[in-house]
């Protein structure tokens, strides 16, 4: 497992089974693999790994990256993802999303969302942040919830890793747009930076990744501070 600064300066942060294990013993609501290698071997290195790594998940499971055909879809499925995260094929095949949905339910598919900022503007881009798109960002997602995505997993690359805060201002006007869930990613450094998301209405979830990793920080500790702050959190206890 590895984790950067806006894709790119990558560190390793541990072995994904022993991730997965704390995780699940520390109640985090679900837990996401992205594949950052666009090749064949880089799919299937994900396949071995999701298929070792979730023995030891207790909690949804969600995996992706990389992914360009429905056979991967089923793959991933079949060994142990319990949601399928896409991305960068949505660009140029959105019926890939509609199959996906009809075939595992709409519930069991993530649909992705990379953009970064530029003159204030959100700019979509896939392919790892390679590829611009130019279309508006509130458009796409309406777009990609049409074509059957069951939620959005939204995340901007301008914040990724910095620990500075999310992009509470995209955000919210994408997912007050919704009727899906949507999941924020990219830039939670404190607790904080989470009830500052989770008090947004539509904002269903917050990713966090470095939160976690490069500081004394975890699901616990952050679910018992939320509930302190009146934030509605599951309780598995």
């Amino acid at each position: 497992m590895v984790k950067g600064t806006m894709f790119s300066n990558y560190r390793e942060t541990g072995l994904p089974s022993s991730t997965i294990r704390i995780y699940s013993a520390q109640d985090a609501d679900e837990l996401c693999f992205i594949n950052l290698e666009r090749s064949v071997d880089g799919f299937n290195r994900l396949i071995t790994i999701l298929s070792d790594a979730s023995k030891e998940c207790f909690i949804p499971l969600t995996a992706g990256g990389g992914v360009t055909d429905f056979s991967q879809i089923v793959q991933l499925f079949n060994n142990g993802a319990d949601k399928v995260l896409l991305t960068s094929c949505l660009a140029n095949n959105l019926s890939l999303l509609t199959t996906a949905s009809k075939n595992y339910g709409s519930q069991s598919i993530v649909a992705g969302i990379d953009y970064f900022m530029s003159n204030s503007r959100p700019i979509i881009a896939t392919n790892h942040g390679q590829i611009k798109l130019d279309v508006d960002i509130v458009d796409y997602a309406k777009e990609i919830q049409d074509a059957g995505a069951g939620e959005i997993f939204l995340n901007c690359i301008s914040c990724d890793g910095l620990m500075e805060g999310y992009d509470l201002e995209t955000a919210e006007a994408v997912s007050s747009i919704l009727t899906i869930p949507t999941i924020i990613s990219g830039g939670a450094g404190n607790y904080l930076h989470l009830k500052q998301a989770l008090q947004i209405p539509s904002i269903s979830a917050a990713a966090c990744a470095s939160l976690f990793h490069f500081g004394d920080n975890n699901p616990i500790r952050a679910r018992a501070y939320l509930r302190n702050a009146s934030i509605p959190m599951r309780r598995y206890k």
